[in-house]
């Protein structure tokens, strides 16, 4: 009598689960890199956005704004005429990262310039 089995055998289950674990041990530290770099790229997209915000009240007031907050209201320049606002609200920060985001950071010299910053995900990005 021939006996046909169907059905895999306890060694190639062990293999399959194997593969299993190898790939997924590659790929979480992959996907948590790939969220950290998320992150990063928000904000820097977010302090251009601020940063062109600010250059372009500055072209139309002749100084700098006050503080971001300045850039989100229209505002007047020396001849009366309005403009604005420069941003539709200030961007929100990204959510997680360890240790969490801190918000945004604006300055303005003294010199006509100013700096952006954030720092978050042991990371600092600055807008000059």
């Amino acid at each position: 009598m021939r006996r046909h089995s169907a059905g895999f055998t306890l060694i190639e289950l062990m293999i399959v689960v194997a593969v299993i674990g190898i790939l997924a041990a590659i790929s979480i530290p992959l996907y948590g890199s790939l969220q950290l770099r998320a992150r990063v790229s928000k904000v820097q997209a977010d302090l251009r956005a601020i940063a062109s915000a600010a250059s372009a009240y500055q072209a139309h007031t002749g100084t700098l704004p006050p503080d971001i907050a300045a850039l989100t209201a229209s505002a007047s320049n020396g001849a009366g005429q309005a403009a604005g606002p420069f941003l539709n609200g200030v961007p929100t920060l990204p959510p997680g990262g360890v240790p969490t985001w801190n918000p945004y950071s604006y300055v303005s010299n003294a010199n006509g310039t100013f700096s952006i910053s954030a720092t978050g995900d042991g990371t600092t990005v600055v807008v000059p």
